[in-house]
């Protein structure tokens, strides 16, 4: 089964501000308030800039009460606008990812012009020195993909290219080819754990073949969906004209791309059914495989492909492997030529010369909103993130990373981890055999911070002035590497996200949480600020990504990564009804007028959030247990200060287009109702700014899962 991991996407001016509801000196050392027990502790009054808070960042004019998103992040909101080049910008993520893209291209240019005898140097440098030569992408053009469209042609002469004519009857070799360079056409494969025996990897097959973000796109018949079709549609077309096609023949095949993917959209799973891990694990033999997709050659595509003494694979959907029968029926050899030719140019655009660049962010644009694609060396570096990303990461990490943020994580992890462990013990929900089963999960669940022990290396060739040609080799390199893994024993040290990444995760078939060096930077971990203050920012992402391990998807999954139901028949019951309740209360958030958001298809984000932000307090709360010293900043108990953390760290804004595509395919809501959603269902929350019952942050029902 294809798992998918589950994510956290996720000097200052000393300025006064006076928070809507004041606290008294009592209240911040009341033992119920600020966990401490010493009642001659003393309170010291500091600014809200000297514990890790931005008072410009807040709207002192809305009541926390009423709209703490807005109350927290009001003034960032009023004053922050989004980059040209960015369809949403964020005060926690996308300035840290801002900060760390900097170092990142120091780190590179220096590689280029001073590579010295460092290997890594070298490698990195040559490659970001490729993409970075603008002129000779332009001179080259697309000769590197020619071979590929030359596979793949059905119609020599009128397509500008050389080859033999295309035929059904060696579909599954050309694909094969495609696949071997990461060109994704109708499916793609890959290695995974395999979800019943999660000491060892299988191959996994996996629906894919669109050129839009979701089947959506080509099955909703609202006006926007309409348009947006249009677009893309006389994109493709476009595209086409750019490799030799006239312009009547690109609008022609440009309706046969859009009808191919429309077939393939109708055989697709929804987002929100491919988030049920039973649904995504089906497990058949290759005779299976044959049977169920007889249109296809399974077996001349799994030679080729390396795989011949793969018996069994993982697909993610029954339904679409046999609805690909259809697909190959329905269309002519010409036609299929056609679509794979536009998957050939879709997938490789961004290293081709600028007007297919230019081309490929008109789509962007209509998708997200973003005004300006972002400037060449952005690109580069993520490229090289992408294809280099653990030989980039090492001076990265010797500059950005130091070894007291590695122990304050991992003391973060204790404490939250300690904290969810009191909890499972006292949940007069959950009786004693699920509990312990859950206190063991809890127990074996293991966490990576900073960096890989073991640093990955990369032996592909890499040509000065071939940048299209050094991508292809890239991608073929880790494909074949994954590949490879079929059939061997898991590695629980791999990483799955680059160190320099701003996000964390959990996988649920490792039962491990990961937090690169990337997003252990302030706001989320600040050595500077004070201990509620990072453990509202960075506590929280620890305790949501453990808490993934027992949301709807993660509870699943046993202690050892098995896709297995260790839950009691009655305790399961009452945990679908919990989590059913946030479903529904998500459901009736706003994000633009007239689109809400799925609750369902961010179920898994919101138990998170919420056990985050209940799993980071109460490890706060111990952490401070018996200060002799309080700090009350410009009026805000240490408990607000926690809440603020939160509520700063997930200021964002977006383009309208970027806030509706990522409604619909975004697993995470919006970053408003992250905060006051989760918030409202925290009790410690309500109390510590005195929110009475009834208003909106204290609402008559909460949803408590965890």
């Amino acid at each position: 089964m294809k798992i998918a991991t589950t994510t956290i996407l996720l000097a200052t001016t000393l300025v006064s501000c006076c928070p809507a509801r004041p606290v008294t000196t009592a209240a911040a050392v009341d033992p119920d308030r600020t966990g401490q027990t010493n009642d001659a502790a003393l309170v010291k009054n500091v600014s809200l800039a000297q514990v890790g808070l931005d008072a410009g960042a807040l709207d002192p004019s809305t009541e926390p009460c009423d709209d703490f998103y807005k109350f927290a992040c009001g003034g960032w909101l009023e004053k922050t606008s989004i980059p040209a080049d960015k369809s949403r910008w964020m005060r926690g993520i996308s300035e840290v990812h801002a900060r760390n893209e900097a170092d990142l291209r120091r780190i590179l240019d220096d590689a280029t012009t001073n590579p010295q005898n460092d290997p890594v140097k070298q490698q990195i440098g040559a490659y970001y020195g490729a993409c970075m030569d603008e002129a000779a992408v332009e001179k080259r053009g697309y000769e590197d993909i020619k071979p590929l469209l030359q596979l793949v042609a059905d119609n020599a002469a009128d397509a500008g290219q050389k080859g033999k004519p295309f035929s059904a009857a060696n579909i599954e070799t050309k694909i094969a080819r495609l696949h071997r360079v990461g060109v994704w056409a109708l499916f793609d494969i890959a290695s995974g754990q395999d979800s019943k025996d999660a000491t060892k990897m299988i191959a996994q097959i996996d629906q894919n073949g669109l050129g839009m973000p979701d089947r959506d796109y080509y099955l909703k018949d609202d006006d926007k969906a309409q348009q947006l079709r249009k677009t893309y549609r006389a994109h493709v077309g476009r595209m086409f004209e750019l490799i030799g096609f006239s312009k009547q023949r690109a609008e022609k095949a440009a309706n046969t791309v859009i009808t191919i993917e429309t077939d393939i959209a109708k055989i697709s799973k929804t987002k929100v059914a491919r988030r049920d891990p039973k649904g995504m694990y089906n497990r058949v033999d290759r005779p299976g495989l044959r049977q169920r997709s007889q249109k296809f050659n399974w077996d001349a595509y799994f030679k080729y492909m390396g795989l011949e003494a793969t018996k069994e694979v993982s697909v993610t959907s029954i339904p679409f492997i046999e609805g690909l029968n259809g697909v190959l029926e329905r269309h002519s050899s010409a036609a299929m030529s056609e679509y794979l030719m536009w998957q050939v140019v879709s997938h490789t655009a961004s290293w081709l010369p600028k007007a297919f660049v230019d081309e490929e962010f008109r789509l962007r644009k209509a998708l997200t909103g973003q005004l300006q694609p972002r400037p060449r060396w952005k690109r580069c570096i993520a490229a090289v993130d992408h294809n280099l990303g653990e030989l980039l990461a090492q001076a990265f990490v010797a500059q950005r990373f130091s070894g007291d943020s590695k122990r304050v994580t991992q003391q973060m992890v204790k404490e939250i981890s300690a904290a969810f462990g009191r909890d499972l013990k006292n949940l007069a929900w959950m009786d004693n055999t699920t509990r312990n089963l859950a206190l063991n999960k809890l127990k074996k669940l293991a966490y990576l911070i900073g960096y890989p022990d073991v640093w990955k290396s990369y032996d592909f060739k890499i040509t000065a002035d071939r940048y299209t040609a050094n991508a292809l080799r890239a991608r073929s390199f880790t494909i074949v590497r994954e590949l490879n893994k079929i059939g061997h024993p898991v590695d629980r040290n791999e990483w799955m996200m680059t160190p320099p990444t701003v996000n964390a995760y959990y996988s649920p078939s490792l039962n491990q949480m990961v937090f690169p060096a990337g997003i252990l930077q302030p706001p989320f971990y600040n050595p500077k600020a004070n201990i509620p203050v990072n453990m509202g920012a960075m506590g929280m992402v620890v305790g949501h990504e453990l808490t993934h391990g027992f949301d709807d998807q993660g509870a699943q999954f046993d202690a050892d990564g098995n896709l297995k139901n260790w839950w009691q028949p009655n305790v399961e019951k009452q945990f679908k009804t919990r989590t059913s309740c946030v479903k529904n209360q998500y459901d009736h958030y706003q994000v633009l007028p007239g689109l809400m958001t799925n609750g369902e298809l961010t179920l898994g984000e919101n138990i998170a959030d919420a056990g985050g932000v209940k799993l980071a307090f109460e490890a706060y709360r111990a952490m401070r247990h018996g200060a002799r010293e309080v700090l009350v900043a410009d009026g805000y108990s240490e408990d607000q200060q926690f809440f603020l953390s939160i509520g700063q760290v997930w200021c964002a804004k977006y383009r309208d287009e970027a806030a509706r595509m990522r409604a619909k395919t975004d697993p995470h809501a919006h970053p408003r109702w992250r905060v006051n959603g989760a918030l409202q269902n925290t009790a410690a929350f309500a109390q510590a700014f005195s929110c009475a019952p009834g208003t909106p942050m204290h609402p008559a029902t909460a949803c408590n899962v965890w």
